[in-house]
């Protein structure tokens, strides 16, 4: 890229940060330095406001990025992260929003631990929450690295090097100063954001086109050098059964995994009533799924209009198809118009990662500081507060996403969240619906239900192509590929809930009927929540 495009896009971004930061600034002065504060920004914020908020937290750079460049590079096949991620809130809308909000306070393990033993519960599922928001982090950190590269035409590892570790260290600022009210702010400028933009390309592109979609697809598989098979399922999922196996794997990760994500779950109690965050999701449906549909028309466009050679021949993964279609609607290279499109998106590109960064430290400090710090520390030595332990604790989250988004810099942003969502739907899912629903759950079974999901979901990873054994693996020289499937949900998904079943029915303890009464009045009624 020239130098026009840098100093724009840098300009445009740096405005961004120093909007944020002010944002951060002030409300730090106005905090009281509660953990309801802290954790929830004292449940103030409206259904409106959530709603924008739990879009920006969810419209990651996997989305903007990753998914954009998977349907230009496979057509059909990388539709069906649209599909998932869209599908998947219908779960969280009719059977998480309302009842985590009743039953918690600030975390996964408020609800579990509402009618377990305490300690064992709190250690398990901030142990998985931890686990599922360094993957998901690790997938912003390799977003942010692909623009650097392609700000900078490739040549510079060092550049893309300092500028993870830059966007590290202001996540780690925005949580430790502003707490989740900075972090709600700024999620709901970038969702606003992040929709402008991508409203605005997508006209572009169906300008372009003249408003003709057929046109607009026949021209995407003509240029993508598969033909009509761009357009049918089979091109990236559909060549053998292991293939397939994936395809179904990767689909239940993505509509099981938003329901146990810690940081989506964590923006529920930052309204004050459970309809407040039935309602949010309900706006957050409606933001997600325009935008969602709108990634289709820049993924086949960036497939007509740049072509899948080009995108690939910029990043291997296809993260940045999106600004080399900016670059082209505005003129393309050389062109004051491209120059500003493609700085624009850019710079929206790089705000989009950073506010999600935010808010999943953010949710992965809390169940530090909240679920281990406070389970695993001594009794009767002197207690810290959860605010400072948890403001510690996204120091350490920081680093280790820092040197994790270093290593996987060459994977696709999307395929990275989809082994989050796995994770997420392996460990956390079950253990929150048996909690929820299920009048027999005891201690051991929802310890078993965390453990029996995550540690298969890791070892499995571990295992994959995704790790080693193949050409494009994080480890290319290694081989240590025994489970042939890149997506370890198909396998780690049952085996979260069989463990959690497992470990109920094989308990010597009685389950306590009394608190499971509490408890499901509490999530249907809202009678003593917080």
């Amino acid at each position: 890229m020239t130098g026009e495009h840098q100093t724009l896009t840098l300009l445009l971004f740096s405005a961004f940060v120093a909007v944020t930061l002010a944002i951060t600034t002030w409300v730090s002065r106005k905090r009281r330095g509660s953990a309801e504060e802290f954790y929830a920004g004292g449940r103030l914020f409206s259904p409106m406001e959530n709603g924008f908020a739990l879009a920006g937290d969810y419209m990651s750079a996997a989305s903007f990025l990753g998914v954009t460049g998977l349907i230009a590079l496979f057509g059909y096949d990388g539709l069906l992260y649209v599909v998932g991620f869209l599908v998947a809130w219908l779960v969280v809308l009719f059977l998480v929003a309302e009842l985590v909000r009743n039953c918690g306070r600030f975390t996964l393990a408020d609800v579990v631990a509402a009618r377990m033993r305490e300690r064992p519960v709190r250690i398990a599922a901030g142990t998985s929450s931890v686990t599922v928001s360094v993957l998901y982090l690790v997938a912003q950190m390799v977003g942010a690295g692909s623009l650097v590269a392609l700000l900078l035409g490739g040549t510079s590892e060092a550049a893309r090097a300092w500028t993870v570790i830059g966007v590290g260290a202001l996540m780690v600022i925005y949580v430790s100063l502003g707490g989740m009210r900075a972090t709600t702010w700024i999620q709901i400028v970038k969702a606003v954001l992040l929709l402008g933009g991508t409203i605005a390309l997508t006209a572009l592109v169906l300008m372009r086109f003249h408003g003709d979609l057929d046109r607009l697809l026949l021209t995407a598989a003509e240029r993508s050098g598969h033909g009509e098979a761009f357009l049918v399922p089979g091109l990236k999922y559909g060549g053998d059964w292991t293939a397939r196996f994936d395809f179904i794997s990767l689909g239940l990760a993505l509509v099981l995994g938003t329901a146990g994500l810690p940081h989506i779950l964590s923006r529920f109690y930052t309204v004050p009533t459970a309809r407040a965050a039935r309602r949010s999701v309900v706006w957050a449906v409606g933001l997600i799924g325009g935008f969602y549909l709108m990634t289709i028309v820049l993924g086949f466009g960036a497939a007509a209009i740049v072509g899948p050679d080009a995108v690939r021949g910029s990043n291997a993964a296809g993260n940045t198809a999106v600004p080399l279609l900016a670059l082209d609607l505005g003129g393309g290279a050389g062109s004051t118009g491209g120059t500003v499109l493609f700085a624009i998106v850019a710079a929206v590109a790089f705000a989009t990662i950073l506010a999600v960064v935010a808010g999943i430290t953010l949710a992965s400090s809390a169940s530090v500081a909240h679920d281990l710090y406070a389970s695993l520390r001594r009794r009767g030595g002197k207690p810290r507060s959860e605010v400072a332990v948890a403001r510690v604790a996204a120091v350490g989250v920081g680093v280790v996403a820092i040197a994790l988004g270093l290593l996987a810099r060459d994977l696709n942003v999307a395929f990275l969240v989809g082994l989050a969502f796995a994770v997420a739907a392996s460990a956390n899912l079950p253990v929150l619906l048996y909690s929820l629903f299920w009048r027999g759950f005891t201690t051991r079974g929802a310890v078993w239900a965390v453990y029996g999901g995550l540690v298969p979901a890791v070892v499995l990873v571990v295992l994959s192509p995704v790790v080693s054994g193949s050409p494009d693996s994080l480890f290319p020289g290694v081989d240590l590929q025994y489970f042939p499937l890149q997506n370890p949900g198909l396998v780690s998904i049952p085996l979260g809930f069989l463990a959690g079943w497992l470990g109920t029915v094989t308990a010597s303890e009685v389950p306590d009927e009394a608190k499971h009464a509490e408890t499901e009045v509490r999530s249907l009624t809202g009678a003593g929540a917080a």
